[in-house]
């Protein structure tokens, strides 16, 4: 069985990058850089931090 524990949108808005992020635990939150790495970056680092919690 499924269980969708968050959900991932990775846009180009001009020259940024923008990660947005919802889930259950940790809302709404939105990232933004001129650098794709360090978006990802911070994807990953909050994701880790929010599910090593759960």
């Amino acid at each position: 069985m499924e269980e969708v524990l968050c959900n991932v949108e990775l846009v180009k808005e001009n020259n940024d990058f923008v990660v947005k992020i919802q889930s259950d635990l940790g809302g709404i939150r939105e990232y933004k850089s001129s650098q794709f790495e360090e978006v990802l970056e911070q994807l990953v680092q909050d994701l880790q931090e929010e599910f090593e919690t759960f």
